[in-house]
């Protein structure tokens, strides 16, 4: 893996951009520019690494557009040493950009394949995440409460399970509502049973699915 002085001034003309469409948090904007974002690329697509733009991986799965990166994990307000729970691991990018930020990430995959990669390019990136394979619908309830909890896939309601696990004052970002599109929402747990919910903006994510992938042996 190699991070060249082209890719990182590229990283800083996508960060000038993200901050034209408006946004502010300076420390998620800082780890954007430190992770080389075209090393969870196919290096025969590193070109369109550093376009504001989703990109196809594996199992019909995008790597998201930079701009909803920053959009969601600015929402999501982390702080550093905070235990953020991450569902649809993906190409692995989210996580380092929360790893950037100081916290202590646990990120579920649904799709073996997706979750092997990410897990030997973050080692790789020298990031040890808690990373799993399963069904992220079920979180991860050993390692619960937590602070924080982001999903990037789309919701058509808020998984109660994922609710339990998050701590009271924590706060989930997920885009919620059909396939045909979603709204960004903020979800505040302001009691053992009481929620606030917050909406920011239309977007379209692939859909969040129970269990593990059916095609997979394990």
């Amino acid at each position: 893996m190699v991070d060249t002085y082209k890719h990182k001034g590229l990283r800083q003309k996508l960060i000038k951009g993200l901050r034209k469409k408006g946004i502010k948090d300076e420390s998620v904007l800082e780890a954007m520019e430190r992770v080389p974002r075209h090393y969870f690329m196919e290096s025969g697509f590193e070109q369109f690494a550093y376009k504001d733009q989703a990109f196809p991986i594996a199992k019909e799965q995008t790597i998201s557009q930079p701009y909803t990166v920053a959009f969601q994990t600015e929402l999501l307000n982390v702080e550093k040493h905070q235990k953020v729970l991450e569902i649809g691991t993906g190409s692995g990018y989210q996580t380092a950009i929360l790893l950037e930020m100081g916290a202590k990430v646990y990120s579920i995959e649904r799709y073996r394949d997706l979750y092997l990669k990410a897990k030997k390019i973050l080692n790789e990136m020298g990031y040890q995440p808690y990373l799993f394979y399963g069904d992220g619908y079920k979180g991860h309830p050993t390692y619960a409460p937590y602070d924080k909890i982001l999903i990037t896939a789309a919701a058509d309601e808020i998984p109660q399970e994922l609710l339990n696990q998050l701590k009271e004052g924590g706060r989930m970002v997920l885009p919620l509502g059909s396939q045909l599109g979603q709204d960004m929402t903020v979800v505040e747990k302001t009691g053992p049973d009481e929620i606030k919910k917050r909406k920011y903006g239309s977007f379209i994510f692939v859909p969040l699915t129970p269990g593990k992938d059916s095609d997979e042996n394990n």
